[in-house]
């Protein structure tokens, strides 16, 4: 519906369009998430394949320009000879093979159509955006480029703090003032974007252990480690804006400028971006989803062959760029093999596209929350392999020939 009609945090009307952050997390396959991507590569993604093309430097990371990565999407969706891109809102679930992906801000509209048709009300939980800020602001005479254990280049500025330094941060910090929620609504948040503010109250040396984890970071001009450490990330191609890692908040914005600016190098940051908080919505996708991620009523008939839904996304609750646009692809896949009269697929459980549908299908699935990609949901393998590193080389071999064996039939 962008830009005709927009959505709380967008700013653009282009597809992909990243919020939260400008990294889409590991590329190693030894992390979970660089194996899902190596699975997307093998089935030609669009998402994946211009994160490529407009990678910025970000060590392990695969990190891009928001707005060229967000550019060749648009461009590659609508140059698709089969493909009508058709910019309003829609309000009502249309007739015929349907693939709902609106992702976690739904209009309110075709939320309450969603409810209605399924019967059941969402769940939700509350998101939250890093500040952006941009580089001819950044003292860089306090601050050094770095990345942990010199792996890779120098990719991240690293702003380093004292022991005195950090303990004024994290007091300012837990004392700022937050955006306060709607009455009606309580504070839901997901552990993987915890706000900064939130993680602090939690102790005075959470954030030391956590997001500013000094370990493996050496500062040049005194040649130890600092006590802690605040790290920025390129965010565009000409490395004016940079992102600070792992300060997703809910601080009111002149609190942000207040606190922030403590970071040494950061005393007089221009904000390009603040950081803000929204919700996120998601369906009960265990008692309404197929591993196909087919729509079945709530009481477990099968999907009515007069509409046949999908859904895809964030909306399912997977949580992640990656694993919702992982997600799109089942969805995808499976909707053109039903209007081409072919049995639709469940993908492997050995894949880490197949665990995550698993998980979020599986009606046993306890306490339902969204999902990251994780070494956790694979399939142990078989005899058991006690070294960590030797199971995950194991699961990641054995996902990626999963993948590779699958008969798709599709071009």
């Amino acid at each position: 519906m962008r830009p005709t009609k927009q959505t709380p945090i967008h700013q653009t009307g282009c597809l992909a369009e990243l919020v939260c952050s400008n990294s889409l997390k590991s590329n190693l396959l030894t992390n979970a998430s660089g194996l899902l991507k190596a699975e997307m590569r093998l089935l030609n993604s669009i998402v994946v394949a211009c994160a490529d093309e407009n990678r910025l430097p970000a060590g392990e990371a695969l990190a891009v320009d928001r707005e060229h990565f967000a550019e060749c999407v648009t461009s590659r969706v609508t140059d698709l000879p089969n493909v009508t891109l058709i910019r309003e809102e829609i309000t009502e679930i249309p007739d015929g093979v349907t693939v709902i992906a609106t992702g976690p801000l739904t209009s309110d509209a075709l939320a309450k159509a969603i409810a209605d048709l399924t019967g059941r009300n969402y769940l939700y939980f509350y998101d939250a955006v890093a500040p952006t800020i941009t580089a001819d602001s950044i003292d860089l005479s306090k601050v050094f480029r770095a990345s942990r254990y010199g792996k890779g280049d120098a990719d991240y500025l690293n702003c380093p703090m004292t022991e005195a330094e950090y303990n004024g941060f994290w007091e300012a910090l837990v004392s700022a003032e937050r955006v306060p929620l709607a009455e009606f609504e309580s504070l839901k948040l997901f552990e993987g974007c915890m706000p900064v503010e939130e993680s602090a109250s939690r102790g005075r040396q959470t954030l030391s252990f956590g997001p500013m984890k000094p370990v493996g970071l050496t500062d040049p001009r005194t040649g130890n480690r600092p006590y802690a450490v605040v790290q920025l990330r390129q965010e565009n191609v000409e490395g004016t804006l940079w992102g600070m890692v792992g300060f997703q908040t809910r601080l009111r914005w002149g609190e942000q400028e207040r606190v922030f600016r403590m970071i040494p190098g950061l005393e007089t940051a221009e904000f390009a971006r603040f950081g803000v908080m929204h919700r996120n919505t998601y369906i009960e996708s265990p008692k309404l989803l197929a591993p196909t991620l087919a729509l079945e009523s709530p009481h477990n008939l099968k999907p009515t062959t007069q509409n046949p839904l999908f859904f895809a996304g964030q909306i399912t609750g997977v949580e992640g760029y990656v694993e919702s646009a992982a997600m799109g692809i089942i969805a995808g896949i499976n909707a053109a093999r039903l209007i081409k009269s072919e049995a639709p697929m469940v993908f492997p459980r050995e894949s880490m596209m197949g665990s995550l549908a698993d998980y979020i299908s599986n009606p046993e699935t306890p306490d339902f929350q969204p999902m990251n990609a994780n070494f956790g949901i694979l399939p142990k393998p078989d005899p058991p392999i006690r070294n960590k590193r030797a199971r995950q080389s194991a699961q990641v071999s054995i996902a990626l020939n999963a993948i590779k064996a699958m008969e798709i039939g599709l071009t």
